[in-house]
C-alpha cells in the first residue's frame, strides 16, 4: 500500500505544507472530516507539481474557512454562498479552496445546478474527469486513505483524460473547454469512449449554452497557465476559440507575442506571486492585435471584472514609472538593481519583460532573475546568523540585511594570480664549433 501522506509532503513547498496543517486543524475542531480532492491529488499523483490546493469538508465549509482565515492569517478573496465554498489566500501567495461536499443537480444544459450536501464519494462521483475525482482523507481516524471510486488513478497512470459520467458535457458545457486545456497542460490522450461523447455533445451545439461569466472564467484560468498560446491553439483547432471571440482567429491569434510570453514565464519563479500577476500581460498579449471594438466585444462575452480590465487596461502606463527608473543613471551596481526589482509589482516586471524595448531594461531585469535573486537565495543561514545582535536602535536588522546583500552582490571578484614568470633561456655562448646554448 502507498504512503500517500509522506507523497503529498514530498510535493507541497513549505508554505503549502503550512496551510494544509491549518485546515486540518479547523476540520478537527470543528469535528468534520476533510479530504483534499481534485487537480492537488491529479498532481501528485501524477508526478506534478502541486499549484493549488482544493479541499472538502463533509459539513460546513464556510465556517470551515472562517475558521482557516483566523488561524492561519489567510483573506477570504471569494465566497460562493450557493455552491458552499470559499476561495483564500495564505499571505506567503498559498491559494486554497474549500469546499462542501455536494452533489450538483443540473436542471438544464449549461444552467445554474441545485446543489445539495452529499459524501464524499457521491461528491467525486459528480466531478468532471476521473483523474480530478480522487480524495486523499486527512482526518485523523483515516488520515492517508485515498478514495477513488472512478478509478481515475488508473487514467492517471494511463495518461487518459476520461469523462467522469455520461452526461458531464451536458450539465457543464463548459468541460468541453477544460478538456482541451487539461489535454495541453498534461499531455493526456482522451480517452475513447470520451471523443465520442464530444463528438455528441459538439453534434448537439451544447457549447452554446456556456455562461458567459463562464467563458470569463476559463479564460483566466487559461491565463495562468504555462502554454496558454498552445492552449488558445488547440481551441481554434477545435473550433471553440469563437465562443470568447469571433475576432481571435488566424494572425490576430497573436502566435508570436505568446511564444514571447511563454519565454518569460519560464525566466521568472513559478510561485503564486508572479503566477497570479501573468494576467495582465497575458490579456495585453490576447488582445495586441484586436481593436478596440473588438475588444470590447471580448471583454462583454466574457464578462471579465470591471476591476480587473481597470487594472490591466492602466498596467501600461504603472510600469512605465518601472522602466524609467530601471534606466536612470544612479542605477550603476547590481544592488541598486535588485532591491529596485525585489520591491516592485510583479505584474509592472512581467509586462515590462514582455514589451520594453530599451536594451538596459530588458538586461537588468533578467539579470536580477538569472544572477541576483540566486546569489542572495545562496546566502546560507549560518552566513545570516553572523548578522544577529548587530542590530541599534539607530540601525535596524532590515537595513542590516540589506547591506550584507548589497555587499555580497556588488563586491569584485577576486583578480586571478598572474601566470607564474617563465624562467629565463640560457645564455648563448660561443664555441669553436659556432654557437650553441649554456646547459
Amino acid at each position: 500500500m502507498s504512503d500517500y501522506i509522506f507523497m503529498l509532503e514530498s510535493h507541497l513547498s513549505t508554505d503549502q505544507s503550512r496551510a494544509v496543517e491549518v485546515v486540518q486543524a479547523a476540520a478537527t475542531q470543528a469535528n468534520l472530516n476533510v479530504f483534499l480532492v481534485g487537480g492537488a491529488m491529479r498532481d501528485m499523483l501524477g508526478g506534478y507539481r502541486i499549484r493549488d490546493l482544493d479541499f472538502v469538508v463533509e459539513g460546513n465549509a464556510l465556517k470551515t474557512a472562517k475558521a482557516v482565515a483566523e488561524q492561519g492569517g489567510a483573506r477570504i478573496v471569494s465566497e460562493d454562498d450557493h455552491r458552499k465554498s470559499a476561495e483564500l489566500v495564505f499571505p506567503s501567495g498559498v491559494t486554497l479552496q474549500i469546499a462542501m461536499s455536494r452533489q450538483l443537480r443540473y436542471p438544464r444544459s449549461g444552467g445554474k445546478p441545485q446543489v445539495s450536501a452529499a459524501t464524499i464519494q457521491e461528491d467525486l462521483r459528480g466531478r468532471d474527469f476521473t483523474c480530478n475525482a480522487l480524495a486523499l482523507s486527512l482526518t485523523r481516524a483515516s488520515r492517508g486513505l485515498l478514495l477513488d471510486p472512478l478509478n481515475g488513478l488508473a487514467d492517471i497512470e494511463r495518461r487518459e483524460l476520461r469523462l467522469a459520467g455520461p452526461y458531464g458535457l451536458y450539465d457543464d458545457p463548459c468541460r468541453l473547454l477544460r478538456l482541451v486545456r487539461f489535454q495541453v497542460r498534461l499531455g493526456f490522450a482522451i480517452e475513447e469512449r470520451t471523443q465520442l461523447q464530444v463528438a455528441n455533445a459538439r453534434q448537439a451545439e451544447v457549447e452554446k449554452l456556456i455562461p458567459a461569466h463562464a467563458l470569463g472564467e476559463e479564460l483566466q484560468r487559461i491565463g495562468l497557465e504555462d502554454n496558454p498560446g498552445e492552449i488558445l491553439r488547440a481551441l481554434e483547432q477545435a473550433g471553440l476559440l469563437a465562443l470568447f471571440s469571433p475576432a481571435l482567429a488566424g494572425p490576430k491569434l497573436n502566435a508570436q507575442g505568446f511564444a514571447k510570453f511563454e519565454k518569460i514565464v519560464r525566466l521568472t519563479p513559478d510561485e503564486p506571486r508572479f503566477r497570479a500577476a501573468r494576467m495582465g500581460t497575458f490579456f495585453y498579449a490576447l488582445t495586441e492585435k484586436l481593436t478596440p471594438k473588438e475588444k470590447a466585444a471580448l471583454v462583454r462575452s466574457t464578462e471579465l471584472p470591471k476591476a480587473e480590465v481597470d487594472r490591466w487596461a492602466k498596467l501600461e502606463t504603472r510600469a512605465r514609472k518601472l522602466e524609467t527608473a530601471l534606466r536612470a543613471p544612479r542605477i550603476r551596481k547590481a544592488s541598486h538593481v535588485y532591491f529596485l526589482v525585489l520591491r516592485a509589482e510583479p505584474d509592472e516586471i512581467l509586462f515590462l519583460l514582455y514589451h520594453s524595448s530599451y536594451k538596459p531594461v530588458q538586461e537588468r531585469l533578467r539579470n536580477y532573475f538569472q544572477k541576483y535573486a540566486p546569489a542572495v537565495q545562496e546566502i546560507t543561514a549560518e552566513e545570516w546568523a553572523t548578522l544577529n545582535g548587530q542590530g541599534t536602535p539607530r540601525r535596524s536588522m532590515e537595513k542590516i540585511r540589506e547591506d550584507f546583500i548589497a555587499n555580497r552582490l556588488d563586491r569584485r571578484p577576486p583578480k586571478p594570480p598572474p601566470p607564474p614568470l617563465e624562467p629565463p633561456p640560457p645564455p648563448v655562448v660561443e664555441t669553436s664549433s659556432g654557437f650553441r646554448r649554456a646547459r
